[in-house]
């Protein structure tokens, strides 16, 4: 196990379609045996109907999505906490809920849907930490073709566009906790170790509230 320390007790690590998030924070797993929350967004029966035809089932796979965020949040932030495992890392916010229906829902829908997911998210607490993993939408397209998953055939660039400006208009309202945002571009952090640990370290540090960006190149 790794001597280095995190000063954070609940870390998000964030990213759009593609960017590798459950991949690092396998890693991260492995390394540290932190507490580990993964999106289990494969069990969402609607999804792939969603990439075939997102107009008509936007709100049924938002909704199936906030649902089981929701209680895998409740499970395992509220009810079992673990004493044991030196922080807590999970690969997605869920205020990810908010940011993906905003761009997929439409405004009476997204109006309803916010209200709901206002309610929920009372129940939670921010992040220690929340890092964003930047990949440009170049890359994801690579990225999303290369792990071949069926219904992500109908992602297009334009989407993946949408989601991240998402992204980063709720990033420009946060006050309350840091955010750390990490251009990683086409640095393959699996099989180079060195992106890896540099990813770590910047994770490791102090940051005080609001939004920090750097910039890894090769």
């Amino acid at each position: 196990m790794s001597e280095l320390h995190f000063p954070y007790q609940y870390i998000c690590i964030e990213g759009n379609i593609g960017t590798g998030k459950t991949s690092f924070s396998r890693l991260m797993k492995k390394e540290y045996d932190c507490r580990l929350i993964l999106e289990e967004f494969s069990e969402n029966p609607f999804l792939p109907y969603f990439y075939e035809d997102p107009e008509r089932f936007a709100f049924t796979v938002e909704l199936f999505f906030m649902t089981e965020r929701y209680k895998q949040m409740e499970r395992n932030l509220i009810s079992q906490r673990d004493l044991f495992s030196p922080f807590t890392l999970s690969d997605y916010t869920f205020v990810k809920t908010l940011i993906f229906a905003r761009k997929n829902l439409k405004s009476e829908e997204y109006r309803l849907f916010q209200q709901l997911f206002q309610t929920l998210q009372n129940n939670f607490p921010n992040p220690d930490l929340l890092v964003y993993l930047h990949r440009n939408v170049d890359i994801l397209l690579q990225n999303i073709k290369k792990r071949g998953r069926e219904y992500e055939v109908y992602i297009t660039r334009e989407y993946l566009y949408n989601i991240q400006d998402s992204y980063f208009d709720y990033f420009r309202n946060i006050v309350s906790f840091p955010v750390l945002i990490i251009d990683i571009d086409d640095l393959d952090f699996l099989s180079e170790k060195k992106y890896y640990d540099v990813i770590k370290s910047l994770i490791a540090k102090k940051y005080n509230p609001g939004v920090h960006r750097v910039s890894l190149h090769v």
